[in-house]
């Protein structure tokens, strides 16, 4: 308590004369207090000095207690020293009995089973000698086992003489077994009832024996089962192509007829199956040399006869021996070109559950490929042993299918309506459908017989066919006039097109696409039906971008016979007389015609045509129309400016119309997108109408605000529709000139497809000023503020009345419009 506390805390105590009486017994108080807490402080003290003391005592009997621990560890570790020396003393003489008892035990051990050795062998030796194999090879067996305790002693000359006298029986038993075996198949079977029996026991002889010596007989018991095969079909009458099939059934035969003899084989032999591999690589060898020493190529129904009965006969063997297992692909060919529209994700997921199973199978089968083969079902592939050898001579078969593709084609394209059933769904052509069920069927043939090289080959005949069929659907496309009548009349190029030539380009268009997906198809499934090294050839991207082309030329047709109905619209367009019009009427003649066109065939196409296709021939038909728009306002001869306001009328009429278009066609998905196309491309006729009614003073700044890529020689012919001398012409052409580095930059500014933006004006005075504001304002014109202004200020004459009283007349119809629910002027209202 500093002294300021102090003293506050004695006034609060005292704060009056009488309260001093007090002071006496606080002073008792306070001095009570200071003896409490010295003697207080005077215990702890003394506690502490004994603690101390006491510490030191415990360290010191701690350091104490750990020294007589040492010295125990340390007495503990000496006598055990001292027991380990005690007990290895003791050990000494029991591990040299030990020793001696072992080495005892092994002897008598080795000198027993010598003895047995000895005794087998003699034993063995009289067995081999009397041809008794049921118990020799027992006790082969058994010598065997005993040869192998042996094995550290096969220096000593008593175990090197046992040895090659166990060597030199196991031959003699070899060359007896042989010798009984050779005799199986001559017809002493018949004669000797225990033949059978001896034979089945000298196959356990053969068990005992080494595993080549098992190998070596069977080898000889089929080679000689099969010499008589290669005697009888070397022959010149059965080494033939139509004599095939009997092959096959001389073996069948052969084992049926020697099922019950073979039983004497052991099971795990597998002798009819190391027979039937034997057959195939033979008879693989003998056709071979058959179709090769033939002089004309083969008759192709016998060739695929034989190919047939090969084919089954291999799917036999595999059926019988297991082992490569046939590939089912008639779901994924039957799939081929089906509509997948209300496909479930079942369907999609047991396709793709399929696939997935099939590349596992290949990828097992790959793994197996280090088994034995000498097992059936180890990993030996009968199909296609035999048939392989087939695969190069088949290309008269690929002629055949091909020449049988290319005469269904003629026959269908003959047939063609070149219309579609009522009913139908997909507007696809009939010839196209046909088409690839051919196909299919062709493909499924040729799947059934190979699938190597022949198959790849038979997939470019598909190739060329569909190449030739989209050369035909080319054909039927409407063509131009050509010759010198056609020249005469202007008609030279020039594509028309009736109502049903339309609806047949849209049906080509569709069968186009459609035989565009079903090829990409194809080639996917013949990828997956090839053999893997061949699957990379099956690829069909060539005909897939020929049938590209012909949905793009086709389109394209179809705007060209538009354009074409188009001309007598624009011809009447240049041959009214804009010059001499007194006022602004509803939109012109021509342009109800314009609209008669899109309107009778838009509805049509629209439902016939996809809706990409369908965008695509918009956006083709405006960006034509639209340019082709511009240069027919200059195909006109002097327009006033009466003429200007009503054609400006007439674009926005023509502007409207095209905006419509997706709206006929029942296709609005990319309605916004082709809107904004539309609206660039008619704005530069927009732009050029404006430019010719703006006055002749502000003529040349307008004309570079509103079409910066515009040619002095555009400009010269504006200057002639407006009606202007030769002279006047000049002198604003020689201010033109002088003033025009701009028009030479043009990549720097704007297009007018961009810049000038569809107006929607409650006067045309505002309409021009809008205009002229977003263009000059643009930073790319590199216009100074006082030529803005200089710009803007003569765009907004146009709207001023005292223009001329064809402009006055102009203004009243637009006001009158603003109260009227339709028509061609409430439309430049609601644009």
């Amino acid at each position: 308590m500093d002294k300021s506390s102090a003293l506050e805390y004695i006034n609060q105590m005292f704060p009056t004369e009488a309260s001093l009486s007090g002071v006496e017994p606080l002073m008792q108080k306070i001095h009570s207090e200071i003896r409490r807490v010295d003697a207080g402080i005077l215990a702890a003290v003394r506690q502490q000095s004994n603690s101390r003391t006491k510490a030191k005592e415990d360290l010191a009997a701690a350091t104490r207690a750990v020294e007589e621990l040492m010295f125990k560890i340390r007495e503990i570790k000496t006598k055990a020293e001292q027991s380990e020396t005690m007990v290895q003393e003791i050990c000494r003489d029991i591990k040299k009995l030990d020793f001696a008892k072992k080495h005892i035990t092994t002897t008598i051990t080795a000198l027993h089973r010598l003895t047995m050795l000895v005794s087998a062998v003699e034993q063995l030796q009289v067995m081999a000698s009397k041809r008794n194999y049921k118990e020799a090879a027992a006790q082969l067996e058994a010598v065997n086992q005993l040869c192998s305790h042996f094995e550290a002693y096969r220096d000593i000359p008593k175990i090197t003489e046992l040895r090659e006298k166990f060597k030199n029986i196991k031959q003699i038993l070899k060359s007896h077994v042989f010798s009984d075996f050779s005799s199986l198949g001559t017809g002493k079977e018949t004669e000797e009832t225990n033949l059978l029996q001896q034979l089945s026991e000298a196959c356990l002889v053969v068990d005992a024996l080494e595993p080549s010596v098992r190998e070596e007989l069977v080898n000889n018991f089929c080679s000689r089962e099969l010499t008589s095969y290669e005697q009888i079909f070397e022959g010149a009458e059965l080494a033939k192509l139509d004599k095939t099939e009997r092959r096959y059934a001389w073996i069948k035969r052969r084992i049926r007829t020697n099922e019950e003899i073979w039983k004497i084989f052991p099971l795990s032999w597998h002798v009819p199956y190391r027979l039937c591999i034997q057959f195939c690589k033979k008879t693989r060898k003998q056709l071979e040399g058959i179709l090769e020493n033939l002089k004309d190529k083969p008759d192709v129904g016998a060739l695929l006869l034989a190919l047939q009965r090969t084919l089954e006969f291999e799917d036999e063997l595999a059926e019988k021996f297991g082992g490569g297992s046939q590939k089912e692909f008639g779901n994924e060919i039957e799939e081929i070109g089906r509509e997948n529209h209300n496909q479930s994700v079942s369907d999609i997921r047991k396709k793709y559950e399929r696939k997935l199973a099939v590349h596992q199978e290949d990828e097992g089968q790959e793994k197996d490929g280090n088994k034995d083969l000498s097992a059936p079902g180890a990993g030996f592939n009968f199909r296609g042993i035999i048939s392989s050898c087939f695969e190069p001579h088949l290309t008269s078969y690929v002629e055949l299918e091909q020449k049988t593709l290319m005469e269904n084609l003629e026959k269908l394209v003959q047939e063609e309506k070149w219309d579609i059933e009522e009913g139908s769904q997909n507007n696809v052509l009939s010839s196209s459908m046909q088409l690839f069920l051919i196909i299919k069927r062709s493909l499924k043939r040729c799947s059934a017989l190979t699938k190597s090289q022949t198959l790849l080959n038979l997939f470019r005949v598909f190739e060329k066919i569909l190449k030739a069929y989209a050369s035909k659907l080319k054909a039927r496309l409407p063509k131009g006039g050509v010759g010198i009548v056609a020249a005469a009349t202007g008609m030279d190029g020039q594509i028309k097109t009736s109502d049903r030539d339309e609806r047949v380009i849209c049906y080509i268009v569709n069968s186009a696409e459609y035989c565009r997906k079903t090829s990409g198809e194809l080639a996917e499934s013949v990828s997956r039906i090839i053999d893997p090294q061949l699957a990379a050839g099956a690829d069909m991207s060539s005909a897939e971008e020929e049938f590209s082309g012909l949905i793009t030329e086709a389109l394209m047709t179809l705007v060209h016979g538009l354009e074409t109905k188009f001309d007598i619209e624009m011809a009447a367009m240049t041959r009214v007389p804009w010059a001499t019009l007194e006022s602004v009427g509803d939109q012109s003649a021509y342009v109800n015609g314009i609209n008669m066109i899109l309107t009778s065939s838009t509805p049509v196409l629209g439902s016939l045509l996809a809706p990409v296709h369908f965008q695509y021939f918009l956006d083709k038909l405006a960006s034509s129309l639209g340019p082709r728009f511009y240069t027919n306002i200059f195909k006109c001869k002097q327009i006033s400016e009466t003429g200007a306001q009503q054609m400006l009328l007439d674009t926005q009429a023509v502007k409207t119309i095209l905006l419509e278009i997706p709206m006929l066609g029942q296709q609005m998905s990319s309605a916004a997108s082709y809107s904004k196309f539309v609206s660039r491309e008619m704005s530069k006729a927009e732009a050029l109408l404006k430019v010719i009614l703006s006055p002749v003073d502000s003529v040349a700044d307008t004309y570079r605000a509103l079409l910066p890529d515009g040619t002095p020689m555009e400009f010269q012919r504006i200057l002639e529709l407006k009606g202007l001398k030769k002279a006047d012409q000049q002198t604003i052409l020689d201010d033109f000139n002088k003033q025009s580095p701009p028009l030479s930059q043009p990549s720097a500014l704007p297009s007018a497809a961009s810049a000038v933006t569809t107006p929607a004006p409650t006067s045309a005075t505002a309409a021009a000023m809008a205009a002229a504001t977003s263009l000059v304002s643009h930073p790319s014109l590199g216009l100074t503020a006082s030529s803005r202004e200089d710009v803007l200020a003569r765009a907004a004459a146009l709207g001023r009345g005292a223009a001329t009283t064809g402009f006055k007349r102009f203004l009243a119809l637009t006001e009158a419009a603003k109260d009227r629910k339709d028509g061609p002027f409430r439309k430049l209202f609601n644009a």
